[in-house]
């Protein structure tokens, strides 16, 4: 692959880094802790993860701070920086509840759709989550745990330090209460059996509160309900740092993260009769630079460039992308793969990547006449529609992703694996790696090929990995019920993070 400047880029080799809530063999998951989104804040410092039980589980990155300061600063004073990111477990919340609509007689499950985060300040993270109804907005800050160091001390165990002690007070056989209280009321603070000798009691010490410990808080700082009469399938923050959006089937909403009780409707798709309804809206995200400008895609198979300048209902846009069917190639399957699961803009605001059930699509903005690039996710499965139709596999939703420099991009696929391919020009990068403790054991050898379009003078490459019918290069049968469909890509260096059920795996090159 060929990058900035010409210089061949080498293919990344992959090597397992850590793995959190990792299964013994045999052993069942719960529903409740099957991991359902992920996500690195801005820096790569922190990460995290939702799930179907309604917690957000937090994360920090552990390799920087043992030194003090950015991976930048260290690499300034030429300290060795760690070989990869390494993270721990900093603290978890429980963020939604399941809920009842008794006006609609619906259940509202306490899954986390997705979570984003927020800018830092004073030392503070906030992040978003949602599930299909309510949005809510978290703050979670350390806070130091006042504790009471000096107590009354027993003469007789006293060892003149002032650390704690049985209560000179509390020489009752009856069990003592806070602040000096008796369980029975015949014993109280005037009773007549306690006497203080004349002279005073040397050991008596005033309690002094101190607070050494810090311990992590999540606060909710505003709820955002009652806007969407759908299921929200993204959330996404302005670069204002002010603003952000929720998106459902048929409605963005734009909302100031000050206001919860008030939000503006910025595009609504639905029909004066729902019989006239053609597609819906499967995923929203902000440009990571242009607070004005936002993308949506569709179950069509197209993606959506809108301009919040232009209008106050962005019902126009102002690019479209879609990539036109080639003439006698259309199924009963076709508009149903075509279905957009995720979107997400480049670093650089330039590309969108989009991920339908077959595909991985690059566009470039500045050219809406097909996509820069197709990567074949799923090509294998094409003769098996039908049986992924029967069991709803089909309508599986997997997530996408970018590095953070552009070079690649990254998704999921049955079977726990999930596949990442070069998208610079000229590049036959084509990864397949398994989330488990061993990525490259199920390494597709066949080579990528490569196809050009002969209808545009930009090439438009296709890759594909193993093409072999339901089974992977080792011969090994793929399982429809282990889908690897959330994952992430560190923003600055080559990690990814990925959820295999209520497992969490993460890797680097």
């Amino acid at each position: 692959m060929k990058g900035v400047g010409g210089e061949v880029i080498a293919p990344l080799e992959w090597k397992f880094s850590q793995v959190f809530g990792e299964r013994t063999a045999g052993e069942e998951v719960q529903e409740v802790d099957i991991i359902s989104a992920i996500e690195f804040d801005r820096t790569g410092d922190h990460l995290a993860t939702g799930d179907r039980g309604g917690r957000v589980v937090l994360f920090e990155r552990t390799d920087t701070k043992e030194h003090g300061g950015s991976r930048r600063e260290l690499e300034r004073v030429d300290y060795p920086v760690g070989r990869h990111p390494e993270f721990r477990y900093k603290t978890e919340f429980q963020s939604h509840e399941p809920e009842f609509d008794y006006l609609k007689s619906l259940e509202i499950e306490e899954k986390i759709n997705k979570i984003r985060w927020c800018q830092t300040a004073n030392g503070a993270l906030f992040l978003l989550s949602t599930n299909d109804k309510t949005i809510k907005y978290w703050k979670v800050q350390e806070k130091k745990v006042k504790k009471i160091s000096e107590m009354n001390i027993d003469p007789s165990k006293a060892a003149g330090n002032g650390s704690v002690a049985s209560s000179s007070l509390c020489s009752s056989p009856k069990q003592c209460l806070a602040n000096g209280g008796y369980g029975d009321k015949a014993y109280s603070s005037l009773s007549n059996d306690l006497s203080f000798p004349p002279e005073g009691i040397p050991s008596l010490r005033l309690p002094v509160v101190t607070s050494n410990e810090t311990s992590l808080l999540a606060r909710c700082r505003r709820v955002y309900a009652h806007a969407h009469d759908y299921h929200i399938n993204s959330i996404s923050n302005n670069s204002d740092g002010e603003t952000f959006i929720s998106a459902d089937d048929l409605r963005i909403n734009l909302w100031n993260l000050e206001i919860s009780n008030q939000s503006f409707n910025i595009v609504d798709v639905k029909p004066t009769n729902m019989e006239d309804l053609t597609e819906v809206i499967t995923s929203a995200e902000f440009h990571p630079t242009h607070c004005n400008t936002l993308a949506y895609s569709s179950s069509k198979g197209s993606v959506r460039l809108i301009d919040l300048r232009q209008s106050a209902l962005c019902d126009s846009h102002s690019k479209l992308f879609e990539e036109q069917e080639a003439p006698g190639s259309r199924s009963f399957f076709t508009e149903i793969i075509a279905s957009i699961s995720d979107i997400k803009f480049a670093k650089d605001g330039r590309h969108i990547l989009s991920r339908d059930y077959m595909t991985l699509k690059l566009w470039d903005i500045n050219m809406d006449s097909g996509p820069v690039s197709t990567f074949q996710v799923h090509e294998y499965l094409r003769p098996k529609l039908c049986d992924l139709y029967e069991n709803d596999s089909i309508f599986d939703k997997f997530e996408c992703c970018l590095s953070g420099d552009g070079t690649r991009v990254a998704t999921g696929s049955y079977s726990n694996l999930f596949r990442v391919f070069g998208s610079a020009a000229g590049s036959t990068e084509a990864t397949t790696l398994e989330a488990s403790k061993n990525p490259m054991r199920r390494q597709v050898q066949t080579p990528s090929r490569s196809s050009r379009s002969l209808s545009s003078s930009i090439t438009r490459v296709v890759r594909r990995g193993s093409d072999s019918a339901g089974v992977d290069a080792n011969g090994n049968s793929f399982d429809f019920t282990t889908k690897l469909l959330h994952l992430a890509w560190h923003p600055t260096e080559n990690s990814v993070a990925c959820a295999a059920a209520n497992s969490l795996y993460m890797y680097y090159a």
